[in-house]
C-alpha cells in the first residue's frame, strides 16, 4: 500500500476545495486536493459567480483571468406571480462601489479550471484527479490523522495529513465517515434541469433570470446566451410518476410559460433531456471533529433558491483559510481552531437558509400546491413591487450576502 503524507488534505475539488487549496498554498502551506473524478465536467452544476466571489477574485488577482472566460451578465431577476410582474433584485442598483454589478453565469468546470491553474502556480500545490477517498485514518485517541484512498487504476493507498477538510458536497463521504450527520429541513420540491435553445439575441430577455409561479407550476429560466437554462419544480417524491407521462405535456407547459416557440422546445426530445436535482437541505450541527473540518455543502445543504450554494462555499474556504493557515504551518490545528471557522460562518449560512425557507413557504409550497393564485400578493413581493431602492438592496443581499469575506492579506496579488 502507498502511503504518503502532506500538510493538508481536501477531500473534492470543487468551489470550495479547490479556493481553500489555493488561499493554503499561498500562505506556504502544503496542500494536497483529492479529486474523485478525472476532469470537472459535469452538466448543471451551479454556474453562478455572485458579486462577493468576483470582488475576491479581484483581490486574488484573477479578475482579468475570469473577465476573459466565456459568460453571461445577469442583472436583473423578475418573477410573475399569479400573473403579476415583480423585480426581486437589480444588480445595477446595489449600493457601494463593487465594480461587479451584476451575477456572473460561468460553466462551473471553466471557474475551477481556473482556480486550479492558479493553484498550480503554487509550489506547495497538488491536484490528484481520479482519486476516491474510501475513509479516514484515525490514531489511538480518535484524532484524524488522513484518509484512505483508491486511485483510478485501483491501487489503494493512504495519505496522512495533519488536517482533513470535508468538501465532498452533498452525500461528503468525509462527514460521513467522522459520523456526522446534518440536520434536514423539509423541502417541497425537486427540481427538472433543462436546456431550451435560444433563437438569438433577445433583448427582452438578456441579462436576466425570469420566474414564473402560479397555476400549480414554478419555472425559472436563465439567459446563457445560446440557451436558456431552465428549472421545473415539481412536488417532492413525484418525479417518477411525471415521467410516465408523455414528454411532449412538459414542452407544451414550458412554450405556454415563456412563450417559446415549438421548435424550440421540440429539444427536448424525451426524458432523457431532462435532469432531475433531488432537493435536500440542513446543516450540520457541529462541523468538525479532531483534526477535521467539513465547509460548503459538506457542511451545509443549501436549497437552489438563488443560486447561492457556490458563493457559500467559497466564503466558508476564505474564512477558514485566514483561520487555519497559521495553525497549519506552526504543524498543530486544535479543535478550537475548527470551531472558529464553524462560528464564524455559521451565522450566514443559518441566515441564508431560513430566507430560503421562508421563500419555500411564500411562493414555491403555495405555487405547487395551486393555492398561490388565490392569495393576495405576499407583503415583501408588494413592497419590492413599488421600490427600486428596495430592489437594489435586495440585490446587494442576494448577492454579497451575509458576512461577505475578503482575500486574506498573504493570498492578495495584483493582477500583473
Amino acid at each position: 500500500m502507498n502511503r504518503e503524507r502532506t500538510t493538508c488534505c481536501i477531500v473534492g475539488g470543487g468551489p470550495a476545495g479547490l479556493m481553500l487549496g489555493l488561499l493554503l498554498a499561498r500562505a506556504g502551506v502544503r496542500v494536497t486536493v483529492l479529486e474523485k473524478h478525472r476532469d470537472f465536467l459535469r452538466d448543471f452544476r451551479g454556474d453562478t459567480v455572485h458579486p462577493s466571489t468576483l470582488r475576491l477574485l479581484d483581490e486574488l488577482g484573477l479578475g482579468a483571468r475570469f473577465d476573459a472566460l466565456p459568460a453571461q451578465r445577469l442583472e436583473e431577476m423578475r418573477i410573475q406571480v399569479a400573473g403579476t410582474t415583480v423585480t426581486m433584485a437589480d444588480f445595477r442598483r446595489m449600493p457601494g462601489r463593487t465594480r461587479h454589478k451584476y451575477i456572473a453565469m460561468v460553466p462551473q468546470w471553466d471557474f475551477l479550471d481556473l482556480l486550479a491553474e492558479a493553484a498550480a502556480e503554487e509550489p506547495t500545490f497538488t491536484l490528484r484527479r481520479s482519486t476516491a477517498v474510501t475513509g479516514l485514518l484515525t490514531d489511538a485517541d480518535g484524532r484524524v490523522t488522513g484518509v484512505r484512498l483508491r486511485e483510478r487504476d485501483g491501487e489503494e493507498g493512504e495519505l496522512a495529513a495533519d488536517l482533513v477538510v470535508g468538501c465532498d458536497g452533498r452525500g461528503s463521504v468525509v462527514a460521513a465517515a467522522a459520523g456526522l450527520r446534518q440536520r434536514a429541513f423539509p423541502v417541497p420540491m425537486d427540481v427538472w434541469q433543462i436546456r431550451v435553445p435560444a433563437p438569438g439575441p433577445d433583448a427582452a430577455h438578456s441579462g436576466r433570470v425570469f420566474g414564473h409561479f402560479g397555476s400549480g407550476q414554478v419555472a425559472v429560466t436563465m439567459d446563457r446566451g445560446d440557451y436558456y437554462q431552465t428549472s421545473y419544480l415539481i412536488p417532492k417524491g413525484t418525479d417518477a410518476g411525471r415521467r410516465r407521462r408523455d414528454v411532449a405535456e412538459l414542452r407544451a407547459r414550458l412554450g405556454q410559460l415563456f412563450g417559446w416557440a415549438p421548435e424550440l422546445t421540440s429539444a427536448i426530445r424525451s426524458w432523457d433531456d431532462v435532469k432531475m436535482l433531488d432537493v435536500t437541505m440542513g446543516r450540520l450541527p457541529r462541523w468538525h471533529a479532531d483534526g477535521l473540518l467539513c465547509i460548503g455543502d459538506a457542511a451545509h445543504t443549501m436549497s437552489p433558491v438563488g443560486g447561492v450554494g457556490v458563493n457559500l462555499a467559497v466564503q466558508d474556504a476564505v474564512a477558514a483559510a485566514r483561520l487555519l493557515a497559521g495553525p497549519l504551518r506552526r504543524g498543530r490545528v486544535t479543535e478550537a481552531d475548527l470551531a472558529r471557522v464553524q462560528k464564524r460562518r455559521e451565522l450566514p449560512v443559518a441566515v441564508t437558509q431560513k430566507s430560503q425557507l421562508a421563500e419555500h413557504d411564500m411562493l414555491i409550497r403555495p405555487a405547487l400546491d395551486g393555492t398561490l393564485d388565490d392569495r393576495p400578493l405576499p407583503l415583501p413581493l408588494r413592497a419590492l413591487r413599488r421600490s427600486r431602492l428596495l430592489q437594489g438592496i435586495a440585490a446587494y443581499v442576494g448577492g454579497m450576502g451575509v458576512r461577505p469575506e475578503h482575500a486574506p492579506e498573504f493570498a492578495r496579488r495584483d493582477a500583473a
